[in-house]
């Protein structure tokens, strides 16, 4: 199950738990003064923890690696479609409020805002 190189720019390696080495598709775009953060969960092309278990310690990570402050990005989850026939592996994004309750950290996106998101 691979995932589309149309997820992602570049594949970031950061530290997954315990110090895991771990991996995902990064993208990050600037669109109405907003800097979006995304990261694609590569499945068996990432050797480590999960984009999802990863959470705000990967957000961290990136935005020191390409210099943002991470009060001032919007921070994106993709699961890609990896065309399987399991309705697990279809293309969703997700906004992650690190600051947000727990029930409540987590918004799926609507196909307009991704399309916002991404229309060059």
């Amino acid at each position: 199950m691979r995932v589309s190189e149309k997820y992602y720019d570049e594949i970031f390696q950061f530290n997954g738990q315990w110090d895991m080495p771990s991996c995902c598709g990064l993208k990050i775009r600037q669109r109405d003064g907003v800097t979006y953060v995304i990261v694609t969960e590569l499945y068996q092309d990432n050797p480590g923890t999960s984009v999802t278990y990863a959470g705000q310690s990967l957000a961290e990570q990136i935005c020191k690696a390409k210099g943002l402050d991470i009060s001032n990005i919007k921070y994106i989850e993709c699961n890609p479609d990896t065309n399987s026939k399991l309705s697990f592996y279809d293309e969703e994004y997700f906004e992650v409020d690190f600051k947000a309750e727990k029930g409540k950290m987590y918004r799926q996106l609507t196909s307009e805002e991704v399309k916002k998101i991404f229309d060059d």
